[in-house]
């Protein structure tokens, strides 16, 4: 397959794009690094330097690499940005993932793989979390990605463009060669072990008030292997649909606190602060359906794994893409 990726220079795009190479497509990366890093692009891949909010930069790209499908990763993606600057988001989320649909269009492009988030659901009827579940985000990136899920289904109707939704939930671990590196970081897992390498104070817990068990957020972790070959799944999809894609069990904020301390060795001070705007209290996927239809099998079950693979990265790599 030849397979257009944007926002190939990211966490997760990098790794996809690594993991297809390795299976012999060929990929063209479309990325502007205002997030992903030059140095984690496959250099077996070809790189273009684009931008999706400037329709003739993704209409020429699109255009020139001619591929068979599309995979779509760049976004913003942070709950606690969106809810100070929403503007952001519905531009770079919506308005930037229109002008890709309408040049795929344009090409004569007929499908795509989306990747979306948990956060259209918002706060859940019920737990764990399947495609069925109402869709009610409750921060302007959840309802970001859920606008561009509808646009997909009027492209669709209209256009016959083809798409594959995958709706993940707390992405986690590296691979051997790429991690998790943000500018600036605010992911739970890497920030926690930058504590234990000595670039950071301390921890911090938002929230220790919530309806769970331990008072802290729970989530559903899933490792970027997984999630890599979930995307590598859905490219064979026959029909347009979407999946939750998770391990079915919840981990508290706490409980990573403890892996990471585990894994690191450190005991990672923390601190404690209010609850953040727009933060579910638990999030959890059921993932029946992708692994009943596309055969998703994920290897990465349990969160201590997913840590210590992360901690491997943060250890060989303490200063990421920087050198």
């Amino acid at each position: 397959m030849k397979i257009f990726v944007t926002g190939g220079a990211g966490y997760v795009g990098s790794i996809c794009v690594e993991r297809m190479l390795d299976r012999g497509d060929e990929v063209v990366v479309f990325d502007n690094l205002s997030e992903g890093h030059r140095e984690s692009i496959d250099p077996r891949a070809t790189f273009i330097q684009g931008d999706l909010n400037d329709p003739k930069s993704i209409s020429l790209a699109i255009e020139t690499s001619a591929p068979s499908v599309v995979i779509h990763f760049a976004a913003s993606a942070l709950v606690a940005e969106s809810m100070v600057d929403p503007g952001k988001y519905f531009h770079n989320n919506v308005s930037g993932g229109l002008n890709l649909l309408q040049a795929m269009v344009e090409n004569g492009v007929k499908r795509i793989v989306f990747s979306s988030s948990c956060a259209t659901f918002g706060i859940p009827d019920k737990i764990p979390i399947d495609e069925n579940t109402p869709q009610r985000p409750i921060n302007p990136y959840g309802e970001s990605k859920l606008m561009f899920e509808k646009i997909l289904r009027w492209f669709n109707q209209i256009h016959g463009l083809n798409f594959v939704t995958l709706r993940y939930f707390n992405v986690a671990g590296a691979s051997a060669k790429l991690g998790e590196m943000h500018r600036p970081e605010m992911h739970l897992i890497p920030r926690i072990l930058q504590v234990a390498l000595g670039q950071l104070p301390n921890a911090e817990i938002f929230g220790t008030d919530f309806d769970t068990p331990d008072g802290t957020c729970i989530r559903d972790y899933v490792h970027v292997l997984d999630l890599a070959s979930a995307h590598i799944l859905a490219l064979s999809a026959e029909k347009s649909d979407s999946f939750n894609l998770g391990t079915g069990g919840g981990t508290s904020v706490k409980e990573i606190l403890n892996a990471c301390r585990n894994a690191s060795g450190h005991p990672i001070p923390v601190v404690e602060k209010p609850r953040r705007a727009g933060d579910p209290p638990r999030l959890v996927a059921s993932s029946d359906k992708a692994k009943r239809e596309l055969k998703w099998d994920p290897q990465f079950e349990h969160v201590e794994a997913i840590v210590e693979s992360a901690w491997r990265w943060h250890l060989a790599h303490p200063n990421g893409y920087s050198g």
